[in-house]
């Protein structure tokens, strides 16, 4: 009997033993208390309303402030939701940017910012649409910055509000991508533009968790902006024949997606060498 005792004491001895390993190897941003998070997550989802309709007033007023056109014109300026919405998007747009050029870019740049801010469907069709209305440079600073700007905003709102419906409904996910970022910590604006231009990650996940595993902001933008640019080069010169396009997985080819690919290899590629690189100092 005293050596069943016994080996019950080390048997959970080794249990909590094994618990305190795997809490200690646990992000501090993950360890909240549970019993709160159901009522955090209502108020920052009541937050979160309030801020959604603050900006879509917002947006409403840019919309307002466009210059007057006809009825039949003016159903056509919404968010596109498919190719034949971007289509008609892009004839009246082309046909006023010249006259009205500061309201058609403000309503785009509003847009696309808005649009990625709370990750809602739609930036692929404008990033389709900058192709077809201004020059290829322009065109990609301009999804690249409004794709930084937009992402970094949703970034702050998951900081703000965004924490407790991450531990609610993310956490496990979240854990597994916060253990892959620790590795990665040296060099994380290479991961980070690495992920951009490889689907292996959905765009909205990364910003929504990235505040809560301590990625910081600088580092974050910066990714973004340098990651996105080449998807968007492909979006952008699919947008050069908008006319030609019926949907927008005809954007992408066997060729762009090669291109992208030897992209994303290039860049881990300092990665890889600097590893090396210390492998052999030491």
């Amino acid at each position: 009997m005293a050596k069943k005792r016994r080996e019950r004491r080390e048997t959970d001895g080794l249990s909590e033993a094994q618990e305190e390993v795997k809490a200690a190897s646990d992000p501090p941003a993950l360890k909240e208390a549970p019993h709160t998070a159901g009522g955090s997550a209502r108020m920052s989802l009541l937050i979160l309303l309030s801020i959604f309709t603050c900006s879509a007033s917002v947006m409403y007023l840019v919309y307002r402030n466009f210059p007057e056109l006809p009825d039949d014109e003016m159903e056509k300026i919404k968010i596109p939701k498919d190719m034949d919405d971007a289509k008609a998007l892009g004839t009246v747009l082309s046909k006023y940017k010249d006259t009205y050029y500061s309201q058609v870019l403000v309503a785009y740049f509003a847009t696309y910012v808005f649009l990625q801010t709370f990750a809602i469907p739609g930036s692929i069709f404008l990033s389709i649409l900058s192709g077809y209305l201004y020059p290829f440079p322009l065109a990609l600073f301009l999804v690249c910055l409004c794709s930084g700007l937009g992402a970094s905003f949703c970034y702050m709102l998951s900081y703000l509000v965004g924490r407790p419906m991450v531990y609610k409904y993310l956490t496990e996910r979240a854990l597994k991508w916060s253990q892959q970022v620790d590795k990665h910590r040296d060099h994380l604006i290479n991961y980070i533009i690495f992920l951009r231009i490889t689907p292996f990650l959905p765009n909205w996940f990364i910003n929504i968790t990235s505040p809560v595993i301590n990625v910081p902001l600088g580092v974050f933008f910066i990714g973004t902006f340098l990651g996105v640019a080449p998807p968007s080069f492909v979006a952008i010169n699919a947008g050069t024949t908008l006319y030609k396009l019926t949907t927008a997985g005809e954007a992408v080819s066997w060729n762009s997606l090669a291109v992208l690919g030897v992209l994303a290899v290039l860049s881990i590629l300092p990665v890889c060498f600097q590893k090396k690189l210390q492998q052999k100092l030491e």
